[in-house]
């Protein structure tokens, strides 16, 4: 490991053992040996559903089985996976896994486009959507898709659609022949979750059984958690850190999963006090809004022993306050969908706030100087290049783009994140800024490029450039500046947000809109974002 990575002895978390060795099996096997060790304990509640840890894994082998036999999935056919939230999203997803297939997970706020780019760069031919979002899926039956499952609800007895390509979840999830015995190892493709470049084109970073094991695995023994915890799941599972952290990890010790498919502070704190709820992996914004909560001191949160996350650096004054009301530190962390959530975490024991941790388990992070790619000292700022057993094994069908993320160093290859930040005399990793134009919201990542390709096709925008505004809840949002055409000058600011609503998922939207007659240029033409983006975070 890199002496600018390594950590000092006394920071390392207590009793977790510095090297670690995850178990070199299908992922499948995790609910195999959960439902052998924990039969009838309750895995996943929601609502007024409890599954438990046998019934789970009769009804993903079930889900398997339909994919193999009755919609034709090979071995390594991605599986499009566009739901909520719930007990129906994580059966959907182990039943992918198990048929050997890979899972090609989507945001359940999808439109059309969005769907149909995921459908046609993955190759996805199969797809469950919720029942909300079929409008959307419908128009690619027959020319993306070939089979839909629709998915109403957990426990919903849907009656057949007219449509035999339109497959009931409960048929399903009720299929009565078992799949083939798995094929895959810990090598073989199994997750294709998608992110975005600086051009706003979509990118699946092609994830293997071992890279997905490897993170759940690390995430279970830097927190050491037991078989009787209980995790509160309010980050989606379609992005890597809730699918690691909400379901992966509590899968692989045994713990119960309660699941809170919309974020709601009032749920969040009943369902706390109601299951105990021992271990709560979120973004900064969700504490922000508990801690706001007027009757505060009021709610029972006393079961809660770790409560982690990222996407958005925690405020200290935040911090501090979660401190002063629960006894607990805020841990975060800081991942990537190449690298499945985390590679830097704070210790437990010793975190320090707005940090991005120390190096976990076999991951070496360095510091290089941009251009020259030297290595730099501690202190000095530059990009974070990470080299980890869950980094992704590349992008889907972009050997362009692997070119350009990749490097090798001392024989090992390492990722460039894109993320200015250096290490301090503790070994613990700091980011000041992003090399690539990226807006981080909430802990989602938007993609500049993409809402202005977007913007460019409302008749009444001229010119349009995207930039994040700092926000209290969120860290950043979005906001558009828009030079409207000759002859719309009183562009209805409210109604083109509305409008991109119906081509883009909500997050991605701006949440304002500023009309300006011209935008500035350089020399060669190009609009100066970066003046605008820096504007904005003085202002």
């Amino acid at each position: 490991m890199s002496s600018t990575g390594t950590p000092g002895p006394a920071h390392w978390p207590p009793g977790v053992p510095r090297h670690l060795v995850p178990p070199a099996t299908h992922l499948f096997a995790n609910a195999e040996a959960a439902a052998e060790r924990f039969g009838h304990k309750p895995f996943l509640v929601c609502g007024e559903t409890c599954l438990s840890f046998a019934r789970f894994r009769d009804q993903a082998l079930a889900v398997a089985g339909w994919l193999q036999y009755a919609a034709g999935v090979q071995r390594t056919d991605r599986v499009l996976l566009a739901l909520p939230n719930g007990v129906a999203w994580a059966v959907a997803c182990y039943g992918i896994l198990r048929a050997d297939a890979v899972l090609v997970p989507a945001n359940p706020a999808s439109r059309r486009e969005e769907l149909e780019r995921l459908a046609a760069d993955s190759g996805a031919t199969v797809a469950f959507v919720a029942r909300e979002l079929l409008g959307e899926a419908l128009p690619l039956l027959g020319t993306r898709l070939e089979r839909i499952v629709v998915v109403d609800g957990d426990d919903a007895a849907t009656p057949p659609p007219a449509d035999a390509r339109l497959v009931p979840w409960p048929a399903v999830r009720a299929f009565g022949q078992p799949p083939a015995p798995p094929l895959a190892g810990p090598d073989d493709p199994a997750v294709l979750p998608y992110t975005s470049g600086t051009t706003g084109e979509i990118k699946g970073c092609l994830h293997t059984h071992a890279s997905v094991m490897s993170a759940l695995a690390a995430g279970a023994a830097w927190f050491a958690c037991p078989p009787d915890a209980v995790f509160l799941a309010t980050l989606p599972f379609f992005h890597v850190t809730g699918f690691t952290g909400s379901l992966n990890v509590p899968l692989y010790v045994g713990g119960t999963v309660v699941l809170l498919p919309h974020w709601n502070r009032n749920a969040a704190a009943v369902l706390v006090r109601r299951h105990r709820v021992t271990h709560w992996h979120c973004i900064t914004t969700m504490v922000v809004d508990l801690l706001a909560h007027p009757r505060l001191q009021a709610l029972d949160l006393s079961s809660l022993r770790c409560i982690r996350g990222g996407g958005a650096a925690m405020p200290e004054a935040v911090a501090q306050r979660l401190k002063d009301s629960t006894g607990l530190d805020y841990v975060e962390g800081y991942g990537l969908t190449e690298t499945m959530a985390a590679t830097l975490l704070n210790p437990p024991h010793r975190p320090k706030p707005q940090c991005l941790g120390i190096p976990m388990f076999g991951v070496d992070a360095r510091i290089l100087e941009p251009g020259t790619r030297r290595e730099l000292p501690r202190g000095q700022r530059g990009e974070i290049v990470l080299s980890a057993p869950q980094l992704m094994r590349g992008y889907w069908r972009r050997p362009e783009a692997d070119a350009e993320a990749f490097v090798e160093i001392d024989g090992r290859r390492f990722l460039r994140t894109g993320d200015l930040g250096y290490v301090d005399a503790d070994g613990y990793f700091f980011m000041t800024d992003r090399l690539k134009r990226v807006i981080n919201s909430a802990g989602f990542k938007v993609w500049p490029a993409e809402v202005e390709a977007l913007l460019y096709r409302h008749p009444a925008v001229q010119e349009a450039c995207v930039i994040g505004t700092p926000d209290a809840r969120r860290g950043e949002a979005v906001k558009a500046l828009v030079v409207p055409r000759p002859g719309h000058e009183a562009l209805d600011t409210r109604a083109l947000i509305g409008w991109m609503r119906q081509h883009l998922a909500a997050y991605k939207c701006p949440r304002l809109v500023q009309l300006v007659p011209s935008l500035p240029r350089s020399a060669s033409g190009k609009v100066m974002w970066r003046q605008l983006q820096d504007a904005e975070r003085a202002g």
